[in-house]
């Protein structure tokens, strides 16, 4: 006999063992969720992936050997199914990331709904607020710069660099856990973070926290100015190289000028009061969602998610998310009610 955590497994595993096993491991679901969203920059396939690796951990729970802890082999499976999934797919892109040079703002723009987008992914309730430590790291490992720059690794690289940076796994339990020797699994990483340093050198760039006041503070003004339609307002909140992007739209704007006209030029609204906000989090940073009157019935629909991030000198990127199947996710209403 030999003890796994609180679970007691024999040679011979009978159901109520499965049963005791598969409710331990419900523990790691939403790390395990977190780990496929790094692996494939997409909320709705890490979904799918987790739900592969519990069924191919339930299918293959008789040949688990206790060598290593629960949480590990769940990431072991999570891995490899990513893995799997990933194998002749294309990376999901932020607009910033498709090559091109930023946009004219004056310019038309165009829905490209056949490429799949990197998306946003909702924040879970904090578990441990007392430890700010762990709650930075949490919220690193998945900020969008993070993850954009991961679609820019292979598959693999992104799994090494994940395994060893996030999890701070050992090269040689990397190695074992994709099938790679210890030198090939150093090899990767180096790659990967020679990579990472090429397409997003700003990553370690300091940001505040989601709950500061100078982000309440930030985030109200920037609210404010959209719904009061006073756009000009938007200059003195962005930093001078902030880049504005909006999926499924392929074009990307840099500097607050730029933000401004693109606002004026082709947001949909006309006066005070069509645009109105929701607070949230997403990928560890503070998020906005905006809602647009419809001219037809008067309703506050919902029309973009905003995603920001905040730097100590001002808002230096926003990704608006212009999907409504987005706010479901994020457990917010399809529609505001009356003020």
């Amino acid at each position: 006999m030999r003890k796994l955590h609180n679970v007691t497994v024999s040679a011979v595993h009978d159901t109520s063992t499965e049963d005791a096993f598969l409710a331990e491991a419900q523990q790691y679901r939403r790390e395990l969720l977190a780990h496929c969203y790094r692996m494939t920059g997409s909320l709705h396939d890490a979904e799918d992936l987790v739900q592969e690796t519990y069924l191919r951990a339930w299918k293959s729970f008789a040949n688990f050997q206790g060598r290593s802890s629960v949480r590990t082999w769940l990431y072991r499976i999570a891995t490899n199914t990513c893995l799997t999934a990933l194998d002749g797919r294309q990376r999901r892109p932020l607009p910033s990331g498709l090559g091109q040079p930023a946009a004219d703002p004056t310019g038309e723009i165009f829905d490209r709904h056949e490429i799949t987008w990197l998306e946003p992914l909702p924040d879970a309730p904090r578990e441990d607020p007392s430890d700010p430590s762990v709650i930075a790291e949490s919220r690193e490992s998945v900020r969008l710069a993070f993850i954009a720059a991961l679609q820019h690794l292979s598959p693999r690289q992104r799994a090494v660099l994940v395994l060893r940076e996030v999890l701070q796994w050992k090269a040689a339990e990397v190695g074992e856990a994709i099938g790679a020797s210890t030198a090939a699994v150093n090899s990767l990483l180096q790659r990967a973070r020679a990579q990472l340093d090429e397409v997003r050198p700003e990553l370690d760039s300091p940001r505040l926290e989601p709950e500061s006041p100078e982000v309440a503070d930030l985030l109200a003004r920037y609210t404010s100015a959209f719904a009061d339609y006073d756009i000009d307002r938007l200059v003195e909140l962005f930093t001078a190289d902030a880049v504005w992007e909006m999926p499924p739209f392929d074009t990307w704007y840099r500097s607050p000028a730029d933000i401004v006209t693109l606002s004026k030029t082709h947001c949909p609204a006309e006066n005070p009061g069509d645009m109105r906000f929701l607070l949230t989090t997403a990928n560890g940073q503070p998020a906005a969602a905006m809602y647009m009157r419809n001219p037809q019935t008067g309703r506050h629909e919902a029309f973009q998610l905003h995603v920001l991030d905040v730097r100590p000198n001002g808002i230096a990127h926003v990704v608006a998310f212009k999907e409504d199947r987005f706010f479901a996710k994020f457990g917010l209403p399809e529609v505001l009610n009356a003020p």
